[in-house]
């Protein structure tokens, strides 16, 4: 095991951007950038023992701060969409900056993808990220110091987030890493079983209704593992309104999620304490180029943002997203890989 680094861009206001490659034993790789703790790249074995990269990112610091997407970055303070970007906590009402028409995405104008992080290295296999995101950050009660912990393990990949504030605040801290298991072209061959009996009905602004109702006999349903290509251009309500897959399936048991391909015999599976995943398939992800001279279009990878269930703070009768003074928030989800026997 070992970690090197890089200079890999200045900001416009002067800050060094660093890349971090963590190396394994077993040939495995992960770069991540302080800029946002952005998942660079991930380099694992294929069934020929060729490495292939199975995160989709980009070679320069420009590309990362001027496309959208959020390839790779980690996001907060709240992950996905808070409705109007309002909220109400111990009776007083917020107002978030809304950056998704009249609504709130992935912690605003400068949530934690647009920051530079600090960074210490821990020891051969891991390095930890911190930040602290000012009291009324995007509108945001609270001082909240944020440690995000990206460790090389085996064959695995883990994400460990903690964050305490001094004000009571709401937190939803995920990943929002674009993955394809071959490494290039679309993903509908690729497949997927998701350990969900159910999901949170979406609007036409892919905001939850408050209805929640069971997988079975919709195109949501990933119990046993199907291509993802299979559902996604259905007429069904839940992908048509989003042109695809972006939908939160309330996760039942572990492992969360197994993505494989057949093409490379790469095996991921995922844990996760979080009681949610995103299943987005890049539905607007326009044509643009990729890192080493890769072009990534619409549909070139998924995302599996595990999370609590976007606008929570305005449902009560879903699992909490309330972080109260003092308190620590602890979350981990784990991607590790195999290769296929099948």
């Amino acid at each position: 095991m070992s970690i090197t680094k890089r200079l890999f861009g200045t900001t416009l206001e002067g800050q060094e951007v660093i890349c971090f490659k963590i190396t394994g034993d077993n040939g495995m790789q992960v770069e991540v950038l302080n800029y946002g703790v952005t998942l660079r790249s991930l380099v694992v074995k294929d069934k020929n023992d060729n490495p292939v990269d199975v995160i989709l990112g980009y070679d320069t610091l420009e590309e990362y701060i001027e496309n959208n997407g959020f390839f790779g970055a980690t996001v907060g303070r709240f992950a996905n969409r808070i409705a109007k970007g309002r909220f109400v906590l111990n009776n007083k009402e917020y107002q978030l900056d809304t950056n998704n028409g009249e609504n709130h995405l992935h912690g605003g104008k400068k949530g934690f993808n647009r920051y530079v992080w600090d960074a210490k290295v821990l020891d051969d296999y891991s390095v930890a990220f911190l930040m602290t995101s000012p009291d009324m950050d995007q509108g945001y009660p609270g001082e909240l110091n944020v440690v995000v912990t990206v460790s090389l393990k085996d064959n695995s990949l883990e994400l460990r987030y903690s964050a305490v504030s001094d004000k009571d605040t709401i937190i939803n801290l995920t990943n929002h890493s674009y993955f394809n298991l071959n490494g290039k072209g679309d993903i509908y061959d690729q497949l997927l079983t998701i350990n969900a009996d159910s999901f949170t009905i979406n609007d036409a602004a892919c905001l939850p209704t408050g209805e929640i109702v069971p997988v079975e006999n919709t195109v949501m349903d990933f119990r046993t593992e199907r291509k993802i290509g299979d559902g996604i251009d259905s007429d069904e309500p839940c992908v048509k309104l989003c042109d695809g897959y972006d939908c939160n399936l309330i996760l039942s048991g572990e492992p969360a999620i197994i993505a494989r391909s057949l093409e490379s015999g790469i095996v991921m599976t995922v844990t996760t304490d979080q009681p949610g995943v995103q299943l987005y398939t890049a539905n607007k992800t326009t044509k643009r180029k990729g890192k080493n001279g890769a072009e990534y279009d619409r549909r070139s990878g998924f995302c599996l943002e595990t999370q609590h269930f976007p606008d929570s703070i305005n449902h009560p009768e879903w699992p909490t997203c309330i972080l109260r003074a003092g308190e620590e928030f602890n979350s981990t989800t784990t991607f590790s890989f195999s290769i296929s026997n099948k």
